[in-house]
């Protein structure tokens, strides 16, 4: 499940993320969350074009959800993907995923809505999972504010993969919108401390004091953690959920519970495309300087352009 040796480039940008370890205190992350602002202002300079970038504020459950709506370069209408980003359910932002949702637009043709859910500690479960839903519904119910088909998908990386199942698992529940895919990238689901890509890999990118701090921002009790809104591989059912692309790195610690969600899905009856790139880490769409994620991210936007008929 994973190469020898971690690829030359993601081991690099990886050296670089361990100069800036993740904070584990509520001060801590509001701090790390200010100082992150110029490194992701420079890290999203010269961004990929695309055919327009519009900010929206999108109704939810606790006052408007901000979101970001990036246009193809295309004429006439297009479907939808709705994005949602990682960073443990506490950081992360739509600027931090700015370049990533460009590149998907581009090699997808479709619009993609990056929606800012609300962020643990201060807004712990259900928050995140309620802003994600609520942005869902309206992308289904206003095609038109959108230029949109009205097709629709799901994508996120991380805690966003985890929201995009998710939303998908509450969408064949509670009668919609109509999905046609969902395109998880190494999502937050089935972690277990005893996975062998926990045991291996915690320290790369992620360490156990991490998962364990994020767990219990978000989470705050075991209660919430067996909830199926809150972790997917808790369902009775996924038999009627959307077609899925999952996508798991050989050097992450949340491999093994992406692995064994895509299983999960296909064991249900569920159209599931799985793959596993070996030589990278958790994180490496987002990382500057790996060539290999834009790769994964044109073959997520041939993904998406197939299933909703961008193309």
């Amino acid at each position: 499940m994973q190469a020898d040796e971690m690829h030359p480039q993601a081991r690099a940008a990886v050296a670089r993320q361990e100069r800036m370890p993740l904070p584990h205190s509520r001060l801590g992350v509001r701090l790390a969350r200010v100082l992150t602002k110029p490194v992701m202002w420079a890290r999203n300079r010269n961004p990929p074009p695309v055919g327009a970038t519009v900010d929206l504020a999108i109704p939810g459950p606790a006052g408007d959800v901000d979101a970001r709506l990036y246009r193809p370069d295309v004429a006439g209408r297009t479907p939808t993907v709705v994005f949602f980003h990682g960073g443990g359910f506490v950081f992360g932002s739509v600027e931090t995923h700015d370049r990533v949702c460009r590149h998907l637009v581009r090699e997808s043709e479709c619009a993609v809505l990056s929606v800012d859910y609300r962020l643990a500690p201060e807004h712990p479960f259900p928050a995140a999972v309620e802003d994600a839903y609520a942005a869902v519904e309206w992308a289904g119910t206003n095609p038109d504010v959108l230029a949109g088909t009205g097709d629709l998908a799901v994508a996120g990386d991380s805690a966003g993969g985890n929201l995009a199942a998710v939303t998908a698992l509450m969408a064949a529940e509670q009668g919609g919108p109509d999905l046609a895919y969902q395109a998880l990238v190494y999502p937050s689901v089935g972690i277990d401390g005893d996975a062998a890509s926990v045991r291996d890999h915690t320290g790369i990118v992620l360490s156990e004091a991490d998962l364990e701090f994020f767990g219990d921002c978000y989470y705050r009790s075991d209660v919430h953690r067996r909830n199926p809104y809150a972790d997917p591989s808790n369902a009775a059912d996924l038999s009627a959920v959307a077609p899925a692309t999952v996508v798991t790195a050989g050097f992450d610690p949340l491999r093994d519970g992406g692995r064994a969600y895509a299983e999960r899905l296909v064991r249900d009856g569920v159209a599931t495309r799985y793959v596993n790139y070996d030589d990278m880490p958790h994180g490496f769409l987002t990382m500057p300087g790996v060539d290999r994620a834009r790769g994964a991210i044109a073959a997520l936007g041939d993904d998406l352009a197939d299933a909703l008929g961008a193309r």
